[in-house]
């Protein structure tokens, strides 16, 4: 139902299942049976949470309290009594150029050897994608061989909700994936294929940690996400349009993009703290 009402992603029905299942073990009663006292414990419970899963679990139960409120399963909602985290938005992770010249020169330096493997190719390939196009990881795996033509510099994803929308390639992406292309099997579903099926998420994060290692940066500085991060402050403090941010990145408001605004200030009371000339006085 969700799926299909509200464009909600495999990975979240999952989440909102394990969140009611969880009520359920906490108070071993039918979830319709719940009330106000018994939804006003759960603080205690969640007292080793992040504000963040408790607002997620909330935001669940709430959801599902209406449910049954709509369907005359229960006549009294209670999640007004629900717990209410304090949440702050923390500024996302990013890595510097710096950071990323010595990740991509010394990918390049792998390639260009001729003792280079297929899988050298394919990781050039998907930092390039991560990093030059801000695709999630969840989207990259999914990309299709045959979604991918070398003459157009664009590609379309299909993101978070189902929804579509049309992502720019690099000239250095294409040409890294028209590299990795040529170890592709022909009959290749995805463009990143593993098993019969596509490359997974837990594959992508290892790969990453591993590079990581091997140029000497912290491995916990480097994920599928911090590359998509990275790729958002980046393109902002270039120049970029918001607003063409958020169509490139596929948030559904435009607010979930403006926190990269907040990075880019904090580079800009940096630099006022060490160039300007009262500094200096």
């Amino acid at each position: 139902m969700m799926s299909a009402e509200r464009g909600v992603s495999k990975n979240s029905i999952l989440a909102y299942r394990r969140d009611l299942a969880e009520l359920g073990v906490i108070f071993n009663i039918y979830l319709a049976d719940i009330k106000k006292h018994h939804l006003a414990q759960l603080a205690e419970h969640w007292a080793a949470l992040s504000a963040s899963s408790m607002a997620r679990k909330c935001s669940t139960y709430r959801g599902f309290f209406a449910f049954l409120q709509d369907e005359g399963i229960c006549d009294d909602d209670p999640s007004s009594a629900l717990p209410k985290p304090k949440m702050t938005r923390p500024l996302p992770k990013i890595l510097e150029h710096e950071q990323l010249n010595i990740l991509f020169d010394y990918m390049e330096k792998i390639v260009q050897d001729e003792n280079a493997k297929p899988h050298d190719y394919r990781l050039l390939a998907i930092v390039e994608l991560l990093y030059g196009s801000g695709l999630r990881v969840s989207e990259l795996i999914a990309i299709r061989a045959d979604g991918f033509r070398q003459e157009q510099p664009f590609i379309i994803i299909r993101g978070k909700g189902d929804k579509e929308r049309l992502v720019p390639i690099s000239d250095r992406a294409n040409l890294a994936i028209a590299k990795w292309r040529y170890f592709l099997p022909p009959d290749s579903i995805y463009l990143f294929p593993s098993r019969g099926s596509h490359i997974s998420r837990i594959r992508i994060f290892q790969m990453l940690k591993t590079l990581a290692k091997n140029v000497g940066i912290a491995p916990q500085l480097i994920s599928p996400h911090i590359l998509r991060h990275a790729f958002a402050t980046h393109l902002l403090s270039g120049g970029a349009n918001l607003r063409a941010l958020q169509l490139m990145l596929g948030h559904a408001d435009i607010s979930t993009t403006e926190i990269y605004t907040h990075v880019d200030n904090e580079k800009l009371v940096e630099l006022v703290n060490l160039r300007h000339p009262l500094t200096k006085i």
